[in-house]
């Protein structure tokens, strides 16, 4: 897809429209199919456009703010993970049967599950009624 600024010759009206490819508006052009929404006239030509340019000058202050933003959250998530890996237990891939095991057999446990599920796993749960929470997960060896 392509967008062009046109401009129509007879009102001087100037308005945007999206086709194809370049081909395709000479050819829609040609067959007289490009016409001002305003005066309907076929006198449409495309406007000079001036490049979008992207300026991102880059602000080490800032840059610095990310980065450490970037590792308080990393450090959260890790934080959140040894508590997980202390308190829970991991069925890994069988992480849905497990809890529909516990939610319908009334199977009691002296700890939580966690694993991994599929998003259509995760939402069948809950359509179940069964409580499921997504956690965000970063394996590095850091963990």
């Amino acid at each position: 897809m392509i967008k062009y600024n046109l401009r129509c010759k007879k009102c001087n009206l100037i308005f945007d429209s999206w086709f194809a490819s370049s081909k395709e508006f000479d050819k829609l052009k040609k067959k007289r199919l490009v016409n001002c929404h305003s005066c309907e006239s076929f006198l449409v030509e495309k406007n000079l456009m001036a490049p979008k340019l992207i300026n991102k000058t880059i602000n080490l202050k800032d840059e610095k703010k990310n980065i450490h933003k970037y590792q308080q959250i990393k450090k959260t998530i890790n934080k959140y993970q040894k508590f997980i890996k202390s308190n829970f237990d991991y069925v890994g891939e069988n992480f849905a049967y497990e809890a529909r095991s516990i939610h319908y057999n009334n199977k009691k446990r002296d700890k939580g599950i966690y694993g991994t599920a599929s998003n259509q796993d995760i939402k069948e749960l809950k359509e179940e009624g069964i409580d499921t929470h997504l956690i965000p997960w970063v394996e590095n060896k850091n963990n």
